[in-house]
């Protein structure tokens, strides 16, 4: 079973299949928001939990925002006539949001209800192709909640992050193409920890890298695939959606993804959350690139199911481009 929403995703219904392992458990619900008619996305890039507990989604569409309260229930969209392909979104101070426009190469600060409060980048101008400074097709922010520092991740035609005052004064760069320590291929999620170490999802490096915030390398980890999406429990734990196979020499090759990994500090995984495989089918994932988690444990999931997997699907219909996984007490 199925809803259609009205800008062609279906969704399957709450199937209740269970993802996870152990105390890492969860209801998959892929019928979690409820859109009224006329409303709806093409695919959803990115998702954050608000300090008012509120779940934003930051979709491709017509609709770029769009507000639910805990249960899923709709209750407002803005953005309209803002982004151009929105990427990530991510919580700022006083339930304000970072919204990531890689196409339009820039990063807007906005409250809640849509008023743009400052612009890092310049519209529509990216900066020189892998040249080091702001902006060419950025993926991702983190901020310091102490500070209010902004760091960002610029990946597609970058390799580089940046660090920014609250008030979006630059204050330095890092990285470069490469393999080594400190060098990136797609740099494409970043968060900070509680200890203000950034955290950065080097994604066809298969690799998450851990700086300091003058970007000075400590350690990475390397137990992922393809880390696409990032972020950092209030459990301490990172939160990784990781991507599946790249082309088809690796098509049907197991245990590499898209999944979701929770790993701790040390580097072991605690559970994978999805091992089902890519596919449309109830308990599969096609492509996991947004994720939040909410105070009690549960986890939100944006995918960029067409985009991803328009190649390799035989059809659309069914695809599934955001759930909630709800944990289990």
């Amino acid at each position: 079973m199925y809803k259609q929403t009205t800008q062609g995703e279906a969704s399957y219904m709450s199937d209740e299949i269970k993802l996870g392992q152990n105390r890492y458990t969860y209801t998959n619900l892929t019928d979690w928001s409820k859109t009224p008619v006329g409303i709806g996305w093409d695919e959803v890039a990115g998702v954050a939990v608000g300090s008012d507990n509120l779940i934003y989604v930051f979709a491709r569409g017509d609709y770029p925002i769009l507000v639910f309260d805990k249960d899923g229930n709709y209750l407002r969209t803005w953005g309209q006539g803002i982004f151009t392909s929105g990427h990530a979104i991510t919580p700022g101070p006083d339930n304000t949001f970072y919204c990531t426009d890689h196409f339009d190469h820039t990063i807007r600060w906005m409250t809640s209800d849509g008023q743009i409060k400052m612009t890092l980048g310049t519209p529509g101008e990216p900066s020189a192709l892998h040249g080091g400074k702001p902006f060419n097709k950025p993926t991702d922010v983190a901020v310091d909640q102490n500070t209010g520092d902004i760091f960002v991740s610029d990946g597609y035609m970058n390799s580089a992050v940046h660090r920014f005052s609250h008030e979006g004064d630059h204050i330095l760069s890092w990285g470069g193409p490469g393999v080594d320590p400190g060098e990136f291929s797609l740099p494409h999620n970043i968060a900070i920890d509680n200890d203000g170490y950034i955290y950065v999802a080097d994604r066809e490096n298969h690799r998450i890298q851990v700086f300091d915030q003058n970007g000075a390398f400590q350690h990475e980890y390397t137990n992922v695939h393809r880390p696409c999406a990032l972020r950092i429990g209030q459990d301490g734990l990172m939160y990784v959606g990781e991507l599946g196979f790249q082309g088809p020499v690796s098509q049907l090759v197991p245990n590499i993804g898209p999944r979701i990994s929770i790993i701790d500090r040390s580097g072991k995984r605690l559970a994978k959350v999805g091992d089902k495989g890519f596919g449309k089918q109830p308990g599969q994932m096609i492509a996991p690139h947004g994720i939040a988690i909410d105070q009690d444990g549960n986890i939100y999931l944006g995918e960029v199911s067409k985009t991803a997997g328009s190649a390799w699907l035989d059809s659309m219909e069914n695809v599934v481009s955001f759930r909630k996984l709800e944990l289990l007490d």
